[in-house]
């Protein structure tokens, strides 16, 4: 990727959800280069949460990898340096293996994985890059067994949930699209806090730039709307938390004023007491004693 709001986005964006499932490192400089890697994963076993989340995402992270996104159409001149990355990452990792007398199978060494909002015809033949669409899904096109290395084009992937996450890095309407569907996510999603702290840092950095393209445009108002209900929603239960903090406090503090001190009996009745208005825990805190406290209140 060339423009750098959409290069920091995707190293952002994917660093975001890969760190989910396991070790993200962004701008990794290859061994004795001066070029950069720009997304370097390795799985965790014990991810924070199951790789399916991720969908199509989530398999590609199921081994050690390398990510490398595009803006624009990817060229065989990028392709062939971020061949030579990895190339260089797994000469690397063989000649560590060997000095340390272990063996290393292929398997254990990382994939490349190029996402690129399209790919011609003429550039796959190129690379004699051929589908496997018995194990993966059209448009995931794959190089020769040893060279461990696929092009995902991106505006050729069905518009499944399985895609979204490889979508809402693809470009002008199948970009737009993925931004709708990932709007009626429930909030309860456990991505969909992580993305759109990622896009709203996109909308900033497009939203200061002096110069904007139509696509830009286009896009800075497909966030809007989402980005707009996301804050509301976010004021609303920082209101909420600092309300209910505030009323903890309060409750604390009568409970001090009148035994001296809390205990643990006491504690366990301030959450119940919280579920009341106001005028009704003060009064009740006021009139009863601390043994009809405990027994209206306590566990």
């Amino acid at each position: 990727m060339t423009q750098f709001p959409y290069d920091r986005y995707a190293k952002d964006y994917l660093k975001e959800l890969l760190s989910l499932l396991g070790k993200v490192e962004t701008e990794q400089e290859v061994p004795g280069e001066t070029r950069q890697i720009d997304v370097w994963f390795a799985p965790s076993p014990q991810p924070t949460v199951s790789p399916d989340v991720l969908g199509v995402l989530g398999r590609f992270a199921a081994s050690p990898c390398l990510i490398e996104p595009f803006r624009m159409a990817v060229k065989p001149r990028q392709i062939r340096s971020c061949m030579g990355k990895l190339i260089d990452v797994c000469a690397k990792i063989e000649n560590e293996a060997g000095r340390n007398k272990s063996r290393i199978d292929d398997s254990q060494l990382p994939f490349l994985w190029i996402l690129s909002p399209t790919a011609s015809t003429a550039l796959l033949d190129g690379f004699k890059a051929t589908p496997d669409e018995a194990k993966w899904l059209q448009g995931i096109y794959f190089f020769g067994k040893h060279q461990r290395t696929a092009i995902v084009a991106i505006h050729q992937l069905p518009e499944i949930p399985s895609t979204l996450w490889l979508r809402l890095l693809g470009k002008d309407k199948i970009q737009e699209r993925a931004i709708k569907e990932f709007r009626d996510l429930p909030a309860t999603h456990p991505l969909k806090t992580n993305v759109l702290l990622v896009l709203s840092n996109l909308q900033a950095t497009l939203q200061a730039k002096k110069k904007l393209q139509e696509s830009e445009r286009t896009l800075i108002m497909e966030l809007s709307p989402l980005l707009i209900q996301w804050r509301e929603e976010s004021l609303q239960q920082g209101l909420q938390q600092g309300v209910l903090r505030e009323r903890r406090i309060t409750i604390e503090s009568f409970l001090k004023a009148r035994f001296g001190s809390i205990d643990e009996q006491l504690s366990s009745i301030v959450e119940p007491l919280l579920q009341l208005a106001p005028d009704e825990f003060s009064v009740l805190l006021l009139e009863l004693s601390r043994a009809e406290l405990l027994a209206r209140f306590g566990k």
